[in-house]
């Protein structure tokens, strides 16, 4: 039965009364659809949010991996949002009866248009409007955000954006977890050691598209004189002007570190079983770059 239902191709809602084949709670109904890309195929964890006439969540959640959702409410008017990483957000509305459903058939989304690349030429990060966050656990409980507060970079775009490249210096003596103490502990030769080693840099070696404003930005961290390859899994949030009508593109990335990675430790404890700092740190970037002007 629900097979006939979810496989109508109309985008009519359509009411059926009753549900002899699902128990409904007093006073509610169900709303259903299912979720296609262009060519029919289903769109499987494509995430909805159904909100009430005045604009209150009722519900979210995901589709199934038929790409279709069903769910109880309470009968009355609806909206419905249905997104997905790559397509154009759909939304409709509907009236669920009480005892009823209310489907919206196949809902067919469509490949959103990508966000335009940056232009080809040398671009710097800047720090304004950029922050490099953190993201650890204190002794496996509390977590611990801090900030590094001195930072540049480079990025030099591409004609084929793949073969991009980037350039990134973090000052190990900026980190600010907002406790003095501590960040004078983080600083000191048990963790960051930062005399001996004052950098954090990362140098690029590819990009990768992985669909839509998603990106892969594989490259070499060296952290605590150690270098390891790390991915940045990054969202490309497009072009904007600012205050001077200068162009800027602006992107969010992300990354899981492994402390015992790049010998970042503090040794004494360790020895007596006490992992003072979580094995894994978040670290979340939020950056702007502005297109350098030509010299000379």
């Amino acid at each position: 039965m629900f097979g006939r239902w979810l496989g109508n191709r109309t985008n009519r809602v359509q009411r059926m009364s009753p549900l002899a084949a699902l128990h409904t709670p007093e006073h509610a109904g169900v709303l259903s659809c299912r979720v296609l890309d262009p060519v029919n195929e289903p769109v499987p964890h494509a995430e909805f949010a159904v909100s009430d006439a005045s604009g209150r969540k009722v519900v979210s959640g995901g589709t199934d991996p038929f790409g279709a959702f069903m769910t109880t409410v309470p009968a009355g008017e609806y909206r419905l949002a249905v997104s997905a990483e790559g397509y154009t957000p759909y939304r409709a509305t509907a009236t669920v009866g009480e005892n009823a459903l209310a489907s919206l058939g196949d809902v067919t989304l469509q490949v959103a248009r990508p966000p335009e690349l940056p232009a080809p030429g040398d671009w710097e990060i800047e720090p304004t409007h950029s922050s490099i966050g953190f993201t650890a656990r204190h002794i496996g409980l509390a977590r611990i955000r801090g900030r590094f507060n001195s930072f540049a970079g480079a990025v030099r775009i591409a004609e084929r954006m793949e073969q991009s490249a980037m350039h990134v210096v973090i000052a190990a003596e900026s980190i600010d977890t907002n406790v003095r103490m501590r960040d004078d502990h983080l600083r000191s030769a048990d963790f960051l050691d930062v005399e001996r080693f004052p950098t954090l840099e990362f140098y690029s070696e590819r990009f990768v598209h992985k669909g839509g404003s998603r990106w892969a930005v594989t490259g070499a961290l060296s952290l605590h004189g150690v270098t390891r390859t790390v991915t940045l899994e990054t969202e490309y949030l497009g072009l904007g002007n600012g205050m001077n009508g200068e162009v800027r593109a602006a992107c969010r990335a992300r990354a899981e570190l492994r402390r015992d990675d790049f010998t970042v430790s503090w040794q004494t404890m360790l020895a007596r079983g006490i992992a003072v700092v979580g094995p894994s740190i978040t670290v979340e970037l939020d950056v702007q770059i502005v297109q350098q002007t030509p010299t000379g």
